[in-house]
């Protein structure tokens, strides 16, 4: 196989936003649909203990969900589908932003209250984050077959 058709296939694949979704999904369901209820079924692991590894967890999470979501950018402006993909990756930016700017603090704040002994008031703060986890993982994976799918 000649140099150039190798490096133009290497190009391509990472020209290709499929790579950053599915590391992403992988990420996002390893965290938030494997790890987090697995910890809660721990008998050694008290309530507040497990609440207060997922604080620190899901702020990672988000750190690095901010990480892919400006590789995901740069890949779609720089490979020219920026037109085409522009209102998933605005869906995606709002999602990160309002689990990183909002339901991320305030689930927080819940934590430290049940740490602290008290039990908080009722809260759609963790189905609103669960919901926006699940709406993140179908537009990742939708992204990602469609750039495998699509002839460019």
């Amino acid at each position: 196989m000649h140099y150039t058709t190798v490096f133009e296939r290497i190009r391509s694949a990472i020209m290709n936003p499929a790579w950053v979704c599915f590391l992403w999904v992988g990420i996002t369901v390893g965290v938030s649909m494997l790890a987090t209820p697995v910890r809660f079924t721990a008998s050694t692991i008290t309530r507040p203990v497990a609440l207060d590894v997922g604080r620190v967890v899901f702020a990672a999470l988000n750190k690095t969900e901010l990480a892919a979501l400006v590789v995901l950018l740069v890949i779609v402006r720089v490979a020219g589908l920026a037109r085409q993909w522009w209102g998933v990756c605005a869906f995606l930016a709002l999602i990160v932003l309002a689990q990183g700017v909002w339901l991320i603090p305030e689930l927080a704040a819940r934590t430290d209250i049940i740490i602290a002994g008290a039990e908080p008031a009722d809260s759609y703060a963790h189905a609103i984050y669960a919901t926006l986890e699940l709406t993140k993982i179908a537009l990742l994976l939708f992204l990602g077959f469609s750039s495998l799918i699509e002839k460019r």
